[in-house]
């Protein structure tokens, strides 16, 4: 069992610095900046707009800090002259020395002393300053995994921490048909064990030598903290035994599999075979299958629907959001740590599992995951599509029953609007109630349809598999980067088009064109007199403008109608573009 070390995020709010001495010309205005280090983690703050002695930034810095705090913040100022760069001082800062807090309250700022900036300054009989806020903020997660799967979202201050709604019970019962993955003694062998990882809490079970159906039996436990967290559960085979030769052997993955516990029933006993996938440069291929039995127990059904109410995150991302920039550099920053804490422990928990288990390379650019998620999103706005298409229909009359039925219901709703919303939930609940006997029955695996595995082509796989920066040369580089411009050239006129749309809207009013703006004025004065007279309710122009929109064919239903011929040509900032 191995616990991950507690994290939390050093905030640095470098304000500005005063009496800085600058080697050299003394007329020059200083481009001053602040380096600062923490462990093997550096940034680095903006170039002051005061290019001055005095210069301010009031930035925000932030990094990874781990228990127990030993580090040293060491922050640098540098004057940047051309292509050299010139240290004008520095100063180090206990992590201990930091201001802990877990709410949103101000940070008192603090001057620090700068030393070492050469001999200029040491024979100088006063030190530069450096005025600064440093923090450990408590009151966020640290994240260590993507956000939308990631097992645990408590605060790092425990005093935040919500009370448990559960347990998970987790057994590890085996694993059958695993694939070679080595070759022993003129033999093809495989040495496998599992990591499981929930919260700060890893497990990992004892390696079966020479066995293709390994058996473990081990069964472990977590508290639960919020039902949409995920298991992670991973295979690797061990590289470490007898003296394995290479210069560094590491203990490559067998797959890999997420249970999200939402989709668990409470109190009831899963015992399933699931499948390992691996992706691999040759395509997407089985490496077996591993047993599992698996419980999520909630004693209080009350504490459960709570949790469902409770923010996802803790209060601090709402009150001071972090960018999604931050969020990513951070999380390799916690990667990292977890990685060399983890591979220092004994037995040790490698680096390369540590990174599995964390999809510490999800940012890559995958072509396959790109067609993917597209895909996810069509599936998700298919409902809105389905009932475009179905509404064009109407429109051209192909069934006249159902457009007068369509017809009558919508002079229902403008005559009786108090039956609008009723009607909407009791459509929905019956929508609910006919899909509950499609519900899944099992817990969800890897899907390989969902992924595209199953229709990449080879040069794809190559391409996913390949480093960063990439290790390829010549003609296969040009005919990616020509496949990727393509793909960027299609996201960009459809970005276009968009921003089209949203331009002519803007244009109503606008007075760039002034026809069409006076035309739109003169409606929106002549409708709220109408609207504030009485002379026509409300209900009739509704009546005439749906009658309108599905009228027959036969009286012109292909042809634009007005309103949308002026919006048509309304101007846009395209004519501006080069």
């Amino acid at each position: 069992v191995y616990l991950s070390p507690r994290l939390w995020y050093l905030r640095i709010n470098i304000i500005e610095a005063q009496d800085l001495v600058v080697p050299g010309d003394k007329n020059r205005n200083p481009e001053v900046y602040v380096k600062a280090a923490l462990g093997n983690v550096k940034l680095r703050t903006r170039v002051s707009a005061d290019k001055s002695l005095n210069p301010r930034w009031n930035e925000d810095l932030m990094f990874v800090a781990v228990e127990p705090f030993y580090d040293h913040l060491v922050l640098t100022v540098v004057d940047k002259n051309n292509e050299e760069e010139f240290s004008l001082g520095r100063c180090m800062v206990h992590l201990s020395e930091a201001y802990i807090r877990w709410l949103p309250e101000p940070v008192g700022a603090k001057w620090y002393n700068l030393e070492g900036g050469g001999d200029v300054v040491e024979e100088l009989k006063f030190a530069s300053k450096l005025n600064m806020r440093i923090s450990l903020d408590g009151g966020y997660h640290v994240f260590d995994e993507s956000i939308d799967c990631s097992s645990d979202y408590r605060a790092t201050f425990k005093g935040l921490w919500p009370p448990a709604i559960g347990v998970l019970e987790l057994g590890i019962i085996g694993a059958s048909v695993l694939v070679p993955m080595k070759s022993r003694d003129g033999r093809e062998t495989t040495d496998a064990y599992c990591v499981a990882k929930y919260g700060p809490k890893w497990v990992r079970t004892r390696t079966v030598v020479n066995s293709f159906s390994p058996k473990w039996n081990e069964q472990y436990t977590w508290e639960v903290y919020d039902p949409y967290t995920v298991l992670i559960i991973g295979i690797f085979d061990n590289c470490h035994l007898n003296g394995e030769k290479g210069p560094n052997p590491k203990d490559p993955s067998i797959g890999k599999l997420r249970i999200r516990l939402s989709t668990l029933s409470t109190n009831r006993v899963y015992t399933y075979s699931y499948p390992l996938i691996a992706l691999q440069p040759s395509g997407v291929k089985k490496m077996g299958e591993i047993q599992l039995a698996l419980r999520f127990t909630s004693p209080s059904y009350t504490s459960l629907l709570a949790a469902y109410a409770r923010p996802l995150f803790p209060k601090m991302h709402y009150i001071h959001p972090l960018s999604v920039y931050q969020l990513d550099s951070l999380r390799q920053q916690a990667i990292g740590i977890l990685c060399s804490r983890l591979s220092s422990a004994e037995p040790p928990l490698r680096t390369e599992v540590t990174g599995f288990m964390l999809d510490a390379g999800y940012q890559l650019w995958s072509p396959r995951k790109a067609k993917a998620n597209t895909e996810r999103l069509m599936d998700a706005v298919h409902v809105i599509t389905e009932a475009w298409k179905w509404f064009d229909t109407i429109k051209k009359w192909n069934n006249p029953a159902a457009n007068v039925l369509v017809i009558v219901l919508y002079l229902v709703v403008v005559f009786y609007p108090s039956l609008v919303l009723p009607t909407l939930l009791i459509y929905c609940f019956l929508i609910g109630i006919w899909q509950y006997r499609k519900r899944p029955r099992d817990p969800t695996h890897v899907d390989i349809k969902l992924s595209l595995a199953d229709s990449t082509n080879a040069d794809e796989w190559d391409e996913e598999f390949d480093t960063f920066p990439s290790s390829k040369q010549g003609e296969v580089l040009r005919m990616r980067y020509d496949r990727l411009r393509s793909m960027a050239g299609k996201v960009m006129v459809m970005v276009g088009d968009l921003a089209t749309q949203g331009e002519r809207l803007t244009a109503l009013w606008s007075w760039q064109d002034p026809v069409a703006s006076a035309i739109f004025l003169a409606l929106c004065v002549m409708a709220a007199v109408v609207f504030c007279s009485g002379l026509v309710p409300p209900r009739c122009i509704l009546v005439m403008v749906g009658m309108f929109v599905m009228r027959p064919p036969s009286f012109g239903i292909g042809i634009p109608c007005a309103p949308q011929n002026v919006f048509g040509r309304l101007p846009t900032k395209a004519d501006c573009m080069l």
